[in-house]
């Protein structure tokens, strides 16, 4: 150490692993040019604010904020076992679904194992994987945004731990269904667990939508994961869950985080179930304005996958930087994936109908 500076030193040894570990990307802040009110619409984020009745009871959690939550989390590990009808046993929370899927990875996966999930699919899969030391064994989606099921089944080995099923997909937003993945399901190998990742489930219109919860009760080797970010409207304090059988649950228990579930996000999950009705009248909204807004790009002349979440995705191919940076001279900031495309929230209407006035031009280019 010289003067008030700190010279860093460069002989720490950090893991090999990480040098192939993607760094996840976050939704940007929303920015726009003056005079021009901006929108955050990158992030899959409810739009509308916390219910009155959810924002009062974590309000007055707040007084407790000095003691460490439960953690067993059991009020809500009780509530969401009545409300799905499992065993208390089965449930498993973390900080949002991808903390959960953290813990399952780490309970599954080590050096030299892999994990079968479709591409591109939820970012984080391939972090959290490579993480573990496993290797990801990433399927290419099918020409409209959906899962190859057939393709997934055949890149099962003898080293494949877990497989990965996001229904609906992030970012592309078709569901498998519900035939299709039941027989998938029959050729997954019984000692490989598979994850149905239900984080948009709440969106899902579609008739041939598969039952995650009943497929986890006929088969020992299916965990469902779910979230409160997205419909709930709870991202910011981070809480989700996993129905698991006991003896994978009991797994994941032992590779979580201690007291990873605070005392707000416990309170909160459980005033946002028992105003669950409320939480609805919004998500109905928001599924209307997802096919209006689907139906005006079509009719504008874009081809795009069928989405069931709350997000449309336009398969831009090289000019996906392109379009974004477009998107956010209008004041919408969007999330661009490389040079596959990009995935724009469906958010407060003036943020849909913007998203219309710069997709029109940009259609018209071809």
């Amino acid at each position: 150490m010289t003067g008030s500076g700190f010279e860093a030193t460069t002989r720490v040894h950090l893991r090999t692993a990480l040098e192939a570990v993607p760094a996840y990307t976050p939704g940007k802040p929303a920015a726009a040019p003056p005079g021009v009110t901006a929108y955050k619409i990158s992030s899959n984020e409810n739009p509308y604010p916390p219910l009155p009745s959810v924002l009062g009871a974590v309000t007055a959690a707040a007084a407790t904020i000095n003691r460490y939550p439960d953690m067993a989390v059991t009020a809500l590990t009780e509530r969401l076992a009545r409300g799905l009808d499992v065993p208390a046993s089965r449930i498993v929370t973390g900080p949002g679904s991808v903390g959960v899927l953290g813990q399952i990875v780490q309970a599954t996966c080590e050096a030299g194992d892999e994990v079968v999930f479709a591409w591109r699919s939820f970012e984080a899969y391939p972090i959290l994987v490579q993480l573990s030391g496993a290797s990801p064994v990433m399927v290419p989606l099918t020409a409209d945004g959906g899962h190859d099921l057939d393709a997934m089944a055949a890149a099962i080995t003898d080293r494949t731990r877990l497989v990965l099923v996001c229904t609906p997909n992030n970012p592309t937003g078709p569901t498998v269904g519900a035939d299709a993945l039941a027989a998938f399901l029959d050729r997954v190998p019984d000692d490989v667990l598979v994850v149905l990742d239900e984080a948009y489930l709440e969106f899902v219109t579609a008739p041939d939508a598969p039952d995650c919860l009943a497929l986890h009760r006929e088969r020992p080797n299916v965990v469902v994961l779910r979230t409160f970010s997205k419909a709930y409207g709870l991202a910011g304090l981070r809480v989700g869950y996993a129905v698991a059988h006991d003896p994978i649950a009991a797994a994941l228990r032992k590779t979580a985080i201690p007291f990873a579930v605070n005392s707000l996000a416990q309170v909160a999950a459980i005033a946002s179930l028992d105003a669950f009705d409320e939480l609805e009248v919004r998500v109905k909204e928001l599924v209307s304005e997802r096919e209006r807004i689907l139906a005006a790009l079509r009719a504008q002349g874009w081809d795009l996958p069928d989405s069931q979440a709350n997000f449309v995705w336009f398969p831009m191919g090289e000019r996906t930087a392109d379009f974004a940076a477009a998107c956010q001279e209008a004041g919408l900031t969007v999330r661009p994936y490389g040079t596959d495309g990009v995935r724009a929230t469906i958010a407060e209407t003036e943020a849909n109908e913007r998203l219309l006035e710069v997709a029109g031009p940009w259609r018209d280019r071809g």
